[in-house]
């Protein structure tokens, strides 16, 4: 599979400006994050991409949104794949918001209030990630799907710390 840390979001970039939590719940990609989101449609689109999987925070549905679009593929959402509970910007967007904002997509499995709750244990994060593997390892397209998550959850998954807008192939 290939994995993808989400382009920079308005936290990000105002977190690394300041270091303080900027107290925004489920945020917009940056105007940055926005620019490198299209870009990636020219480093991924050549890619045997089938199937795209993403968590359903805001940050992570803009990322997949111009791959998706130029692959003609209809993303996936996947709640295992949502950032660890540690700031403001992991607390997320109702389902029906999610819905509003993007008519085409499925958000019927989630939760009214999907995300994980506040400071979530590693341990709680880790049972998350081997779910996903779990999943994953029965899915015979799983080399051609790629995963749009999060910092928290990618370092669990592959043990490597991913920058906003990283991606590399990743096997189970």
């Amino acid at each position: 599979m290939i994995i993808l840390r989400h382009c920079e979001s308005e936290f990000n970039r105002l977190y690394n400006q300041t270091g303080r939590d900027p107290n925004l719940a489920d945020p917009s990609l940056s105007a940055t994050g926005k620019t490198h989101a299209d870009q990636l449609v020219s480093a991924l689109g050549h890619l045997p991409i089938t199937r795209i999987l993403v968590s359903p925070f805001t940050r992570a549905l803009q990322t997949a949104t111009p791959l998706a679009r130029a692959l003609n593929i209809t993303p996936e959402i996947s709640p295992l794949l949502r950032e660890r509970g540690l700031y403001s910007c992991d607390i997320g967007t109702p389902p029906n918001t999610l819905a509003w904002a993007w008519p085409h997509l499925d958000f019927a499995e989630l939760d009214a209030t999907w995300w994980s709750p506040q400071p979530e244990s590693d341990q709680h994060m880790q049972k998350r990630v081997q779910l996903f593997r779990q999943f994953m390892a029965t899915q015979p397209d799983a080399d051609q799907t790629l995963v749009v998550s999060h910092w928290w959850f990618l370092l669990g998954l592959c043990g490597d710390s991913l920058e906003n807008g990283d991606w590399r192939h990743y096997s189970l």
